[in-house]
């Protein structure tokens, strides 16, 4: 379960981190939206934590 919410929040956080990177250029939509991914599936991992132990 921790990794299907985390899978679901990178989504959306990369998302969101695409749509504000893409004003700079593509390059930075990338790098932009990776971290934000990566943030994404911490912040999932964190909250089932929280919820499911």
């Amino acid at each position: 379960m921790k990794n299907l919410i985390g899978l679901l929040l990178a989504t959306v956080f990369g998302g969101i981190g695409w749509a504000l990177g893409e004003k700079f250029g593509f390059m930075t939509a990338y790098f932009v939206s990776g971290f934000a991914s990566i943030l994404g599936f911490y912040a999932g991992w964190k909250i089932t934590r929280r919820l499911l132990e």
